[in-house]
C-alpha cells in the first residue's frame, strides 16, 4: 500500500496549483523529497514525512472548528499521521478529521488548500540527531450546518471559533485560514 499512497500524494502534489509563490516551493519542495524517500509518506520516514490535515468551515463560513492538541498544548485544524490502510491524502485527511472531531459525513475538497513544512518535537529525533519536520498537506471541509462535534482522546479540547477571532497569532495558521476562504469564495480575514 506504500507504493500507492505515495504514488497518489505524488500526482496529488505534482498536479497542485499553488496559490502563492511560498507555496509553489514548497510544493516543489514535497514532491522532491517523495521522489527520493519511498517511505516518506509514513511516521517512520526521517528526518521528514507527510501528515495530512483538514480545516473545518462552518457552514456559514463565519466559523472554524479547531482541536487542543493533548501533546503540543496549541489549537490546530485536524489532522495526523498517514496510515498503511489510507489510499490517498484525502482519504488520510478525512480519516483524522473524523475521528478527532467526531463529525459524521465530512466531505473534503480534494484540492489541497495549503502546505505547511514545520518542526515537530513530539516526535523524537532523526538518527543524526535533527529535527523531525512534518511536511503537511491541508485540505478543506465545510461542516454541515447543526453538525456537532466530540473531544477525542487525541484533544484537550475541541471549539469553533470566529474566524476574526482565531485562538493564535500562528501566521501559517491565519493563512491557512484566509486561503480556505478564498476557496470558498469568502471575504479574507
Amino acid at each position: 500500500m506504500t507504493a500507492t499512497l505515495r504514488s497518489s500524494a505524488l500526482g496529488t502534489l505534482a498536479s497542485w496549483s499553488a496559490p502563492t509563490v511560498d507555496q509553489e516551493a514548497l510544493r516543489v519542495r514535497y514532491v522532491d523529497y517523495l521522489a527520493g524517500h519511498p517511505s516518506g509518506v509514513f511516521r517512520e520516514d526521517r528526518p521528514h514525512h507527510l501528515t495530512a490535515s483538514t480545516l473545518v468551515l462552518s457552514a456559514d463560513g463565519g466559523s472554524v472548528l479547531l482541536t487542543l492538541h493533548a501533546k503540543a498544548q496549541r489549537w490546530f485544524q485536524f489532522g495526523g499521521h498517514l496510515e498503511p490502510a489510507d489510499e490517498t491524502l484525502v482519504a488520510a485527511a478525512t480519516r483524522e478529521a473524523t475521528e478527532e472531531s467526531g463529525l459524521a459525513g465530512l466531505v473534503l475538497d480534494p484540492v489541497p488548500v495549503q502546505l505547511s513544512d514545520h518542526e515537530v518535537p513530539f516526535c523524537g529525533e532523526s538518527a543524526d540527531g535533527s529535527p523531525v519536520h512534518h511536511l503537511d498537506v491541508r485540505f478543506l471541509a465545510v461542516a454541515p450546518a447543526g453538525a456537532v462535534h466530540a473531544v477525542s482522546e487525541e484533544s484537550l479540547d475541541v471549539r469553533w471559533f470566529p474566524i476574526d477571532a482565531l485562538p493564535t497569532e500562528d501566521p501559517d495558521m491565519h493563512e491557512l485560514v484566509g486561503l480556505a476562504l478564498a476557496r470558498c469564495g469568502l471575504a479574507s480575514l
